[in-house]
């Protein structure tokens, strides 16, 4: 897809941790705009609640909570609709434990969300995880990058 907007893609460590590389890539690059990609369980491991697993096959999950903009999750669910990508809300109370919340504090702070694939049996070496779900999370960003335009960040400020 053309898109009218410098993108970068990164891979970070310690993101369980100590968020050191989502703080030095932030704060290197100086983004406008930040999405964590990241992944969140699935549906089918014993012992969680229900509330926290999301189903596979049914595409990514959109984060909303406190380091997420709520402009920029705005965006990503009226591309989902557009595109006709199914996802689910993923509430995300305190802090996501994503890179998000690194981005998001970063510099003089960064507009961030958070888009999940959602995997049975993280964390393990047998993790599971829908082919279609992967290809879904990346035709939304697709989309999301395609129709940012130069007066997006004026629009975010009152969406």
């Amino acid at each position: 897809m053309a898109h009218r907007w410098e993108v970068a893609a990164v891979a970070t460590v310690n993101e369980e941790m100590t968020y050191g590389g989502a703080f030095t890539s932030a704060f290197s690059l100086r983004p406008e705009l930040a999405v964590a990609v990241d992944a969140t369980h699935a549906a089918g491991l014993p012992g969680l609640p229900e509330f926290k697993v999301f189903p596979m096959g049914g595409g990514p999950t959109l984060g909303m909570g406190s380091d997420i903009h709520p402009g920029w999750l705005h965006t990503f669910e009226a591309a989902a609709q557009a595109a006709e990508i199914p996802y689910t809300l993923e509430v995300m109370p305190g802090h996501s434990g994503t890179d998000a919340r690194a981005m998001q504090v970063t510099q003089d702070g960064v507009p961030t969300m958070v888009v999940s694939i959602p995997v049975r049996y993280m964390h393990s070496p047998v993790e599971v995880v829908d082919l279609g779900d992967i290809e879904r999370t990346g035709r939304l960003i697709a989309a999301v990058i395609a129709a940012l335009d130069d007066d997006y960040m004026q629009r975010l400020v009152w969406e």
